[in-house]
């Protein structure tokens, strides 16, 4: 996933009152989620949706705002004159988003959330409920629902059903419906009075293919609360004692709203086109489904007790994969299929400015190897805690290690997947080791051919024996980014974690501190490589999946205390909410890339792992924080 550094000023840190010319988008950190497992919304703190796709993350825009400005639509409820924001949060651990404003006397308060489960009972499969309530004095509000689908922003065909408002595009359909007797209208910016006592509930549900079914606003509020209970239940299995578990549980539940419910396929991200570099050409599509990142997911949600989220992941992988199998694609759509060619959405002004605004991925297309390693591990893990393989997923297995087997001595695109030529990248190869050794692992407890064991013996020895020889620079005795080369590479930090070498060796302590001081952008903050050295215009900014992965490193190479702080520093980072973006400005703070990234906060989990079960030596008995 190429990615850039900022090169324009920072946005704003508070957007301007609605309605604004020319529009801007609130900063990326300013955002909040809101999702169901299937779709999700950003909010902006004043209360704007101003990305949400239907019917799925990968579909196309209903209020597309955050891209296309105000011809792409939005969905405003919040304050309709001067305001000033007192607090932003998650209720609890649940995926309801509370926003409070003080206006003059009075406090508004913005209560959203989609609805997580609608099977079992006759409910639209998209629902999303905002619920505005006023403390103190009656406090003006402001709805404005103005949906525009896709590319060209095309206007709904509007009617009216009762009081609810109905929204058409073909066989898409979106309603809206109100608990007062207030007017709705749609393209129509709106004021009405919210009392104290007296709440207002908004209720959007969208339908594709199928009857729209319209939703009494308080039977949809007691949809919320069910959901609330449920997500607090699903957080309470989190072993307790876990470190910083505030955060672990906030990162783990962005795990699961970014986990596309019906086909288990975690999304890399709910955004296209998010800048990596404001104002450049860094723009990229995320709206699907990196078997790498969706296994470093997998190993988070593993170690953290969370067994249904993987095996959900490894059914969807054994179904995606069969028409290709045994080659493994970079990237697939949340269904399986082939991810559609890379384009540019014509006449998109894009985030602050940033061009163009991508669909699709041209990533699709590359040979990655690292990836058979990711996978490999994550179903190790898997049978190491107790989950023995069905045979066709352990069928499935065995050709991945075989065609690494066959194919680890040829060159490819890398994990940071550099739209050039393919080369010997050492992570890659390193990666490749970890597949064999690890499907090596498994064919210990599952039915494993003698000629196959000894194939991928002989292979696992020989990548390493190339490794060691080709993959380091003598000089300084570490790992490099490709064959033949002296730079470093930030990937190299799994180094203490596959096992090819001890944690503790030499040339692995050289390599963590190499990238640490070589590719340092500040504080705990890292580079991925070399800056411009990726084929693109603009720079490079920091990493955050690196950046906790060299948390990880520090830990496993029994530089615990070291680790923990670095932590906790990456934790100040995060956005007012706790999500994280791919990237971060290391000169303004800003985040910058698709937010927010299941990579990012999947790594955050695995280091607060890290952390758990390498804790340092002079903490005695004392336990770490299980909050901020």
């Amino acid at each position: 996933m190429p990615g850039g550094k900022a090169t324009a000023p920072p946005l704003p840190a508070h957007p301007p009152p609605l309605p604004a010319h020319p529009w801007q988008p609130a900063p990326i950190a300013d955002y909040g989620l809101v999702g169901d497992t299937r779709t999700a919304a950003l909010v902006s703190a004043r209360g704007s949706v101003d990305w949400m796709c239907a019917p799925a993350f990968d579909g196309e825009p209903i209020f597309g705002a955050l891209l296309g400005g105000e011809e792409a639509g939005w969905f405003v409820a919040g304050p309709a004159g001067p305001a000033e924001l007192a607090t932003r949060r998650y209720r609890g651990n649940t995926a309801t988003l509370e926003t409070v404003w003080q206006s003059g006397k009075g406090r508004l308060t913005l209560t959203e959330a989609m609805v997580a489960e609608v099977s079992g009972a006759l409910l639209p499969a998209t629902v999303l409920v905002r619920r505005l309530s006023a403390e103190g004095a009656p406090v003006t509000a402001t709805v404005d629902f103005n949906p525009r689908l896709g590319e060209n922003h095309r206007r709904p065909r509007v009617s009216k059903r009762g009081r609810d408002i109905v929204c058409e595009w073909g066989p898409l359909a979106l309603s809206l419906g109100c608990s007062t007797e207030f007017p709705l209208e749609c393209g129509t910016q709106q004021t009405l009075t919210v009392h104290p006592g007296r709440p207002v509930t908004l209720v959007l549900a969208l339908a594709y293919g199928e009857p729209l079914i319209h939703l009494d606003p308080s039977a949809a509020w007691d949809l919320l609360r069910r959901d609330e209970q449920r997500w607090e239940a699903w957080s309470e299995a989190v072993d307790a004692d876990m470190p910083f578990r505030a955060h672990v549980l906030r990162s783990l539940l962005t795990l699961r709203l970014l986990t596309y419910s019906p086909s288990g396929a975690p999304v890399a991200a709910p955004t296209t086109s998010l800048p990596e570099d404001p104002g450049g050409i860094r723009n990229w599509d995320y709206r699907y489904a990196w078997p790498r990142d969706a296994s470093i997911g997998v190993g988070a949600f593993l170690r953290a007790g969370k067994t249904d989220e993987a095996l959900a992941f490894l059914g969807w992988l054994l179904h995606a994969s069969r028409l290709q199998r045994p080659r493994l694609s970079a990237l697939l759509t949340l269904a399986g299929g082939h991810v559609p060619r890379e384009r540019v959405l014509q006449g998109w002004p894009g985030y602050a400015g940033s061009r163009p605004v991508r669909t699709g991925n041209g990533a699709a297309g590359q040979h990655q190897l690292d990836g058979y390693g990711w996978v490999l591990d994550a179903a190790s893990v898997l049978v190491g805690g107790g989950h023995p393989l069905y045979s066709e997923t352990w069928r499935a297995m065995r050709g991945f290690a075989d065609l690494v087997a066959s194919q680890w001595g040829e060159p490819d695109a890398g994990i940071w997947e550099i739209r050039a030529d393919a080369a010997h990248h050492v992570h890659s190869k390193l990666m490749a080791w970890l597949a064999l050794d690890r499907a090596l692992r498994i064919g210990t407890t599952h039915r494993l051919s003698s000629g196959h064991r000894r194939r991928w013996q002989l292979a696992r020895d020989a990548l390493a024996a190339e490794i060691r020889s080709k993959g380091v620079d003598p000089a300084r005795n570490t790992y490099t980014r490709t064959y033949g080369s002296q730079d470093l590479d930030a990937a190299l930090l799994v180094l203490p974690l596959i096992g090819l070498d001890e944690p503790e060796s030499a040339r692995v302590r050289a390599t963590v501190d190499a990238v640490r001081t070589e590719l340092a952008a500040g504080g705990p903050l890292l580079y991925r490589y070399p800056p411009g050295k990726d084929g693109l215009a603009g720079g490079e900014g920091a990493f955050f999946p690196c950046s906790f992965w060299l948390v990880q490193a520090l830990a496993m190479t029994g530089r615990s205390a070291e680790a923990e702080a670095a932590f906790r520093s990456l934790l100040d980072l995060a956005s007012p909410l706790g999500l994280f973006s791919e990237e971060l400005d290391p000169a303004s703070g800003a985040l910058l890339g698709n937010y927010p990234q299941a990579l990012t906060h999947a790594a955050l989990v695995q280091a607060a792992l890290a952390l758990r079960d390498n804790p340092p030596m002079d903490a005695g008995k004392a336990p770490h924080p299980a909050g901020p």
